[in-house]
């Protein structure tokens, strides 16, 4: 799924202008489609397309045969293949995820155990460019009713205190900021930029440092002004225990593909929630079809309270029947259709069939 973005989304470690995304497809014997889709960014998951389609040729031929509800076997069969390449296993468990609960006739969130009752209201994110045009795009999105802002940061510390400045006086002093380095920042830095932007109510801090630095991400939990949300240092459940023990954050973002799919993403909000903390969910570059998903596993988790579910709007094309869609008011709204409750148009150009 080659899918241009309507414009160069700018972080701290790349940019990106096409979400290169890889669609899986399983079916069973009586007919059932079940679909998973993962956006991997080579910077944070060591994952591209062409990878992810290699490994998905080596995964696919363990997984035939399998029960779609056998969830011990099927995550057994998807660790035993390959190590690592969390990206490309969570679209076959998302695709494993979409069967299980047509067959059950569920909608996912159901199915995972949730209800649809819960308000999901997503942000919009503003990638890196200069403060003035960031203030520019933040208020955009404020006045296409949006209402929550995320600004990304992670460059020089006076440019990024500038852009946190002139976004809060953009977006005026009601609408929630949020703010995300994606590790570009040292320790020092970080905790001068959080220091000084006090003024401009910021709600949290996406990982400031680097992913794999739990000493630097404790210290700036114990430290900042501002509350720290772990993401990239957040991939399984294994690094939740650790973000936890080492009271390194008071939040997690949590990512289906980070996670390696749905059921250990569960796990990490189990264990946020058991910890007393919240948590907020959050995508790359994915289509609807992925969105969809992760909306559904945000109903089925109360820890889940914060919602980044904006790639949709970043993309030119929106090659996917059915699925979530987004009011006015950018809520987002499941509906009540079996399994994840959408399908891919694959007469749009993105998709190229292997």
């Amino acid at each position: 799924m080659d899918i241009p973005l309507k414009y160069p989304f700018v972080i701290s470690l790349e940019t990106i202008t096409v979400a290169k995304n890889v669609l899986i497809v399983m079916e069973t014997h009586s007919g059932f489609l079940g679909y998973g889709e993962i956006s991997p960014y080579e910077k944070i998951h060591n994952e591209t397309q062409a990878s992810c389609l290699h490994y998905a040729q080596q995964i696919a031929p363990a997984l035939l045969g399998i029960n779609p509800w056998d969830i011990l076997t099927w995550q057994k069969a998807l660790s035993n293949k390959v190590v690592g390449q969390n990206g490309i296993k969570s679209a076959f468990d998302m695709a494993f995820y979409d069967l299980s609960a047509q067959i059950a006739g569920l909608p996912l969130y159901a199915y995972l155990g949730g209800n649809n009752t819960k308000k999901m209201f997503t942000d919009m994110t503003v990638g890196i460019d200069s403060p003035e045009n960031m203030a520019l795009e933040a208020r955009k999105y404020v006045d296409e009713a949006f209402p929550a802002i995320k600004i990304k940061l992670g460059t020089q510390f006076k440019d990024d205190v500038q852009r946190v400045k002139l976004v809060r006086e953009a977006v005026g002093e009601a609408i929630p900021l949020r703010i995300d380095a994606n590790q570009g920042w040292d320790t020092s830095t970080a905790l001068k930029v959080l220091s000084d932007i006090i003024p401009y109510n910021v709600e949290y801090c996406e990982q400031p440092v680097q992913a794999r630095d739990f000493e630097a991400m404790a210290f700036l939990h114990k430290h900042s002004p501002i509350p720290i949300m772990a993401d990239e240092s957040l991939f399984d459940p294994s690094d939740a225990l650790t973000l936890i023990r080492e009271n390194a954050c008071s939040g997690f973002n949590i990512k289906i593909s980070k996670a390696g799919g749905i059921r250990s993403a569960q796990l990490s909000a189990l264990f946020a929630q058991t910890a007393g903390m919240e948590c907020q969910v959050g995508c790359f570059s994915e289509s609807r079809l992925g969105i969809t998903a992760l909306a559904h596993f945000a109903l089925a988790h109360e820890a889940v309270v914060n919602f980044d579910m904006d790639s949709p709007f970043m993309l030119s094309e929106d090659p996917i029947n059915g699925g979530i869609y987004y009011t006015a008011e950018k809520q987002v709204v499941v509906g009540e259709e079996i399994g994840i409750g959408c399908t891919p148009d694959v007469t749009a150009a993105c998709f190229q069939e292997i």
